[in-house]
This record gives structure tokens, sequence and C-alpha cells, in this order.
């Protein structure tokens, strides 16, 4: 029976006011950008260029349908910042590690209604947050709120359910048989509209959302305490209500590419012998295009200049895509002397080849305007470095010591307390001078990374980091 996943979730009826608001937002989408749901998109692809040692193929449109290859594998994602393009990479990486060829499915990235219409709910997500950094009031009384409480309720996921139908015409000629995980809800939901039969959703936060819900698919949580909360959906709504069946929700350990994990003994080793030789500590930070936090990045910058000028500390800093945002925290911090790679990907590569065998020293500023080169550099750096420096985000889950600063939107604290809980984080730190204090003790203290790092080696031992092989082995497997 083919039952309206706006009306119906998991069994929990929605009422009717939130099914006319849902009805009333496709239409609203549908009169801005036009109606494509007779449109016969062809479906051809672009080698990514940067991830070819995964062999990734970028799905585009073309004049003529190309051929999927037999062992294909469909990530479906959007760029919402750079996270859930990042946890793309690791599906795309372990599905080739285990004999798949994996292709590159951004929905934000078309000529077509659904595509714009993602791209106008992003922007305005963007907007919302650049304003909560600005203004404590808005964040205090809308964006907190709305990120862990407002996201929670299950009357939310009936909006995007009808919204992402609107997406349905881009799968016309993909072949519903192959494996396919999402990495944001809105490829999941439109991908089991569309009748593709073998759907991961591959939820990103530890913090339970029905933001997250896509009736139809394998709803894969990277956490126990994500698990609980799908399967009894537990504050999703003022009544008790149905939870996610068994068969439809697999806790699989945390999201990570296979080129990270494969030689972390190693990285360790070498982290601990850098600690006990009293080389310089290599510090990555990783800043948000919105430039989120950029006043706290600046006193975090400035605090740690004595040490990175007495070589007791040296600073990476990816600042993904946006030169502008490098722009305005030199300007805010007055760093005069930087070793640049600003659209320089091989010379990264290069430096990352040395650092293995030669120390760091001063900052290293990385920028790069193509969106996976900007990405990835993050990936190639953090095996050489130490310490990460980040908000705690999708990249909370990775193994790397980590330091987190303050969350942007509620539903990032739990990804700080599930890296504390396990022991392979610091804690989530909210102002500046709180956070320069614990990188006090750090630089000074080798014991505390040194600790970190065999709590990371020993987690891999026991498979916390293996949760994007088993998202492959779980579309990948006999479905009825």
């Amino acid at each position: 029976m083919n039952i309206d996943k706006t009306k119906v979730v998991f069994g929990n009826e929605i009422d009717k006011n939130t099914v006319k608001k849902a009805e009333k937002s496709k239409k609203k989408y549908i009169k801005k950008f036009g109606d494509d749901s007779g449109k016969d998109y062809k479906i051809s692809f672009e080698p990514i260029t940067t991830l070819d040692f995964i062999g990734a193929q970028n799905v585009v449109f073309g004049n003529v349908n190309e051929n999927f290859a037999d062992n294909a594998l469909v990530v479906g994602n959007i760029r919402m910042g750079f996270g859930h393009y990042r946890i793309s990479m690791a599906m795309a990486s372990c599905a080739r590690a285990l004999g798949y060829t994996p292709y590159w499915l951004d929905l934000a990235s078309f000529d077509a209604t659904g595509s714009k219409m993602i791209r106008a709910q992003n922007d305005l997500y963007s907007l919302a947050s650049r304003i909560s950094q600005k203004s404590r009031l808005f964040n205090k009384l809308v964006w907190e709120p709305m990120n862990s409480e407002g996201f929670k309720k299950i009357t939310y996921n009936a909006v995007d359910q009808k919204n992402s139908e609107l997406l349905v015409p881009i799968f016309k000629n993909i072949d519903k048989n192959i494996p396919y995980i999402a990495t944001h809800v809105w490829p999941s939901q439109a991908a089991v509209h569309a009748g593709m039969k073998h759907v991961v959703n591959a939820i990103p936060d530890n913090w339970p959302m029905g933001l997250h819900l896509s009736e139809g698919a394998i709803h894969a949580v990277q956490t126990p305490f994500a698990y609980l909360g799908y399967k009894t959906l537990d504050g999703f709504d003022k009544k008790p209500l149905k939870g996610i069946p068994e068969c439809d929700l697999k806790t699989v350990g945390r999201y990570v590419d296979h080129e990270l994990l494969v030689n972390i003994e190693e990285d360790n080793k070498k982290r601990i012998e850098r600690i006990s030789k009293g080389k310089p500590l290599r510090l990555l930070m990783t800043v948000g295009g919105a430039g989120a936090g950029l006043d706290m990045f600046a006193a975090i910058v400035k605090h740690l200049m004595p040490y990175i000028r007495s070589q007791k500390a040296a600073l990476f800093i990816n600042f993904g895509d946006h030169m502008d945002v490098c722009e305005k925290l030199v300007k805010k911090t007055g760093l005069t002397s930087l070793k640049a790679y600003f659209n320089d990907y091989d010379g990264l590569k290069s430096l990352v080849n040395k650092l293995k065998d030669d120390d760091a020293e001063g900052v290293y500023a990385v920028c790069n305007d193509d969106i996976f080169r900007a990405v990835y550099s993050t990936n190639l750096l953090m095996p050489v470095c130490d310490l990460l420096i980040t908000k705690p985000s999708e990249l909370a889950y990775y193994p790397i010591p980590k330091i987190f600063m303050r969350h942007i939107g509620g539903h990032e604290v739990y990804g700080a307390i599930n890296g504390r809980e396990l022991g392979d984080s610091l804690n989530e730190y909210p102002t500046a001078e709180s956070i320069n204090a614990m990188l006090d003790k750090v630089i000074t203290d080798g014991e505390i990374l040194a600790h970190i790092c065999d709590r990371i080696t020993e987690l891999k031992s026991q498979g916390y980091y293996n949760g994007a092989y088993e998202c492959v082995r779980l579309a990948t497997q006999k479905q009825d």
C-alpha cells in the first residue's frame, strides 16, 4: 500500500493543518521555480579529478543517458556547508574500498525545480546561521530552539517530505536497483519518492530530530544515543509516538573515509613520538564559509602566536573555498607571515608528504576555489596534524584528537558530548578564554594528547569508526 509520507510517518498520523502547510509549501516552490514533473532529464557523468583515487563520477545532466557501472553505488547529497560533502566523501571512499564504483549525486547542483528549492532553503539557513553569530538575542530565542527542538518535531518532517517530491524528476533515468546512500535527508526522501529500492539514510547528527526521518530508507546512525532516540521517537511530539522498526534503523558507527582509517595506528604513533621529542604541536583549524565564530578564531590565533614563534606549536588553517574569510581573519589578527596554499592543491599534497618526516613551523593557510579540494584539504592534513580545532559538527566524529569551539545550532552539542564520553575529544568550550586555557594545558602537558591518541587506536580496533563501510554494506545487501 502506497502511504502518503506527508500524512503518516512511521504509523503516526500528521494533523491536517500541518499537511495543508506542507502542500502549500510545495505549491509555492512550483509557482516560483516552475513545474518540471514532465521533464526527461538525461543522466551523464563527469570524473571528479580531485577524488581520482576513489574513481568518483559526478552525475550531471547530458544529452543522452549514459550507463552506470555494474558495481555502481550512488551517494546522494547536497552542499550545505562542508559537512554533508565530507560525509559523502567518506561514503564514496569506503564504497571504492569495498569494490564499488561511487557516483556523486548533488541534488542542489542541477537546473531543476527541486534543486532550486534546495538552494533557496539553504540560503535561508545560511542567513539565519550568520545572524545567530551576530545577535545573541536571535540565537537564544530563535536559532538555538529551532535547531534543538523545532527540527525535532515529527511535524517538521511532513513539510520536507512534500517538498522533496519536487526532486523526483532528477531520478527518472537512474536505475532504481542501484544501491544508494544519502548523506542528507532530502536526497533520501527524494530517492524513496522516486522508487529507489536500496536506500540508506545516513543521519549526520547525534541529536535525534524529525527533520532526519525518511520512511522507506534504512536509517543509519553513528551512536547508541541516536539509535534510542529514533527507536522511540521520544520527544518528537507532545503525545507518545510509534518508533522506527528495528529493520529500518541501524547503529553503524562513525562515518570516516577509508584513507583516514587504514593508517590510524601509525599516525597516532608519530603523534606520540613528536610529543615525546618536544616537536611543535601541529594544530589544525577549520573555518566555516559563513565566517561563523570569526571573532573566536581570531582570539585563538592571537593566543597561539607566542607558542608558534617559540616553535612549541604550528598552525594550519583551512578556509575552505572562502578567501574573503581568510582576508577577514588576517585583518583581525595582524598575521603577516603566512605559508599560503591558495588554489595550490598539488603543493598542499607535497607539503603533507614532507610533514610525515619533517617538522612543521609557523602558520599555514589553505584555501581553494574548487569545492572538492576545499573540503578534502582537511582530510589531507588530519593524518599529519596533532589536534583539530573545530565546532562540533560532522568533524566531531573523525579519528583525530579534537577540541571544540562553541557549537552553531543546538543539535551540534551532542556531537561534542559523544566525543568527550568516548574519549577521542576534549570538551566544547563556549568562550575564547576557556578554549585558550585548555590549549595552554594541551601544549604544555603532552600526556593529554598521548592519552587521546591511544584511545583513538583502541576505538578503531573496536569498530567505532566503521560507519561508512557499514552504510555501504547496508545499501548493497540483498533486500526484499
